[in-house]
């Protein structure tokens, strides 16, 4: 059984090397030359342009409404000086208020910066359209037969500046006798709540459509490869639809190119240039790694929600009323629209959640497969990172935690182990006895099991209930964004980030950069020690060809883990150390278990040398 397990996992590390290896190659290495190049789009051709606003009084799927994309780039200093806006300030969130059109195209979060340099700005997330990065977000009405404010409209405000204490109100009449109004407020944290309002003061009825939109300019070729979307962490388009997430729709797949190979493999339901819903649509919008950009409506079972792609590297959430609303002469319809607009925190997602009900706000984070015992284990890194202050430190206390739950475990794992070297050479004789007769040698063989009270399943299960809990910890390692910038002691600034110091140029001694690939921290480098020390305590494999594979397995791992997250560095190599500890102390309990494997080592070895002798013998 040792050796059926040895083979197991020689098979699964063997996939990860076959199919993480080109992903990761593709997500980690892409060629990113020119990757911050300004493309000026003055002459862009039509159908890189989506069309501005048009009514929508039925649910036929006709576009809602877009900002206008085909224009030449421009800095943003100077495409916020071009309108005039309404300042946002709040603790967490600076921007500001774009009056033509109503759009919320400027936020920046001040407690999260771009790098970890002393001047280093705040994170932006959105930019008006005519920039780089062009993101924002508005509401508004479509109908027919009726004046409604659009992308060029200039709204009136009563106030200068949005804060948690001072709601703004944006105004706007048309000639027919209809008035708009937006009454915007901000909280403290990072939701912004749009409530719509218009007055019909003409004679006659008229049909409008609220709806609410983000819109976003993505530039498919060069997305950072920390913000590129794999199969283990979905960034783009997200929503939860009839009370589950889903993260089928990318951009790729949007804007009409093939899906990748999970995503054919799993079978997305992304139809090119739109996906739209119409059950229940709790919240929608885009997600990267650590930021989101959500709409939530107030009535989740009357409104119809799509994702449109419009060309150029354009995309589009929207929200609308199912079906457009009479309002009568005097009469008035209100509508609330919400956007969260910030950091994917935990603890803020839940409190949405939990006191809005926004249904599974916190899915904005791919917990993924094992949501259920991720959140436990990033509640318990949490606790201990606010417990200790360095959240390295509570990375190693938490893989203590886990190594001591698992210890009872690996403790009848060992004694399964030992009562298995015990009867090696009973099986050894039987398997002598019946080479012949297989069948027989398998009921024996079980006979033996069942005399010597073996179970031979019992030194598998460790490995098996690792895997989830390794994944789920790279998942909570990676997705962390209260792990982001946060540093561990002497060069690990970051622990989101890859170990930055590598013998390759001398720990920086040297003056260049070496190779993204060959960039091997000092952080993986211990993990292959470690990971090959833990080998050498473990009974060696009988097959030369699995004795070959565990031998080069941590090397190959060194340089595969190079790139991930120096939190995840971290714990391995700490879990390593633990596991070298925990079998050299249970050695010392099974001291049987080390005479037998010193036994068979020397006799593997006199067999050796008598193999040697004699081809030596049969070559002279």
């Amino acid at each position: 059984m040792d050796d059926k397990r040895n083979i197991i996992m020689a098979v699964l590390l063997t996939g990860i090397i076959l199919f993480g290896w080109p992903l990761m190659m593709e997500r980690f290495f892409p060629d990113m030359a020119n990757k911050n190049e300004v493309v000026e789009q003055a002459n862009a051709p039509a159908n890189d342009q989506i069309p501005g606003d048009k009514s929508v009084p039925s649910t036929n799927g006709t576009d809602i409404a877009t900002g206008v994309v085909s224009e030449k780039i421009r800095p943003l200093a100077a495409v916020l000086r071009e309108n005039p806006r309404i300042l946002i300030d709040t603790p967490r969130v600076k921007g500001s208020i774009n009056l033509k059109g109503g759009r919320i195209d400027d936020l920046t979060l001040s407690d999260h910066t771009v790098d970890m340099s002393k001047n280093s700005a705040p994170v932006r997330l959105f930019s008006p359209s005519g920039t780089q990065d062009a993101y924002f977000s508005r509401v508004g009405w479509a109908g027919d037969g009726v004046a409604v404010p659009d992308d060029n409209t200039i709204w009136s405000a009563d106030r200068s500046k949005l804060t948690p204490e001072t709601p703004v109100t944006l105004t706007w009449s048309n000639e027919t006798g209809q008035t708009y109004a937006i009454k915007l407020s901000i909280d403290d944290d990072y939701l912004i709540t749009s409530e719509q309002n218009v007055i019909n003061r003409s004679e006659t009825p008229i049909a409008l459509r609220p709806y609410g939109l983000i819109n976003r300019k993505r530039d498919l070729e060069n997305i950072p490869p920390s913000e590129a979307s794999t199969w283990t962490i979905h960034s783009g388009p997200v929503g939860v639809y009839e009370g589950a997430a889903n993260y089928d729709v990318d951009y790729k797949n949007l804007a009409g190119e093939e899906p990748g190979f999970f995503a054919s493999l799993f079978g997305t339901s992304a139809v090119a240039g739109t996906n739209s819903y119409d059950k229940d649509v709790s919240w929608l919008g885009f997600t990267d790694k650590y930021w989101l950009s959500a709409l939530i409506p107030d009535n989740i079972s009357d409104v119809d929600a799509k994702f449109r792609s419009g060309g150029g590297d354009i995309f589009q959430a929207e929200i609308a009323k199912k079906s457009a609303q009479i309002i009568g002469p005097g009469q008035q319809l209100k509508t609330t629209t919400r956007l969260f607009a910030g950091a994917k925190e935990n603890d803020v997602l839940v409190k949405y959640q939990e006191n809005l009900g926004v249904i599974n706000l916190d899915r904005a984070i791919d917990w993924g497969w094992f949501y259920w015992f991720e959140k436990p284990l990033f509640y318990l890194l949490n606790w201990l990172f606010n417990l200790v202050g360095n959240f390295g430190v509570a990375i190693i206390l938490m893989t203590f935690i886990v190594r001591g739950i698992m210890f009872p475990i690996a403790q009848k794992q060992f004694a399964s182990m030992a009562q298995m070297r015990a009867v090696q050479p009973k099986m050894k004789a039987i398997q002598a006895k019946h080479k012949d007769d297989k069948q027989q040698q398998q009921q024996e063989i079980m006979k033996l099991y069942k005399d010597e009270k073996v179970n031979p399943l019992a030194g598998c299960l460790p490995i098996f209930l690792q895997i989830p809990i390794f994944f789920a910890l790279y998942k909570v390692l990676m997705l962390s964004i209260e792990m982001r910038h946060q540093p561990f002691i002497l060069w690990i600034k970051d622990l989101s980030a890859p170990d930055p110091l590598t013998p390759v140029n001398l720990f920086g001694l040297l003056p260049f950069d070496p190779p993204t690939f060959l960039a091997v921290g000092i952080l993986p480098i211990l993990m292959g020690i470690t990971m090959h020390l833990q080998f050498k305590l473990n009974p060696a494999p009988m097959d030369p060809m699995q004795k070959q594979i565990f031998s080069i397995m941590p090397w190959i791992l060194v340089f595969i883990m190079a790139p991930f997250a120096a939190g995840l560095q971290l714990y391995w190599t700490v879990s390593n150390t633990l596991t070298i500890l925990q079998q050299k102390w249970l050695y010392s309990r099974h001291p049987q278990m080390k005479e037998m494997m010193a036994k068979e080592a020397e006799e593997k070895a006199q067999k050796a040398a008598a193999d040697k002798a004699a081809a030596d013998k049969a070559g002279a």
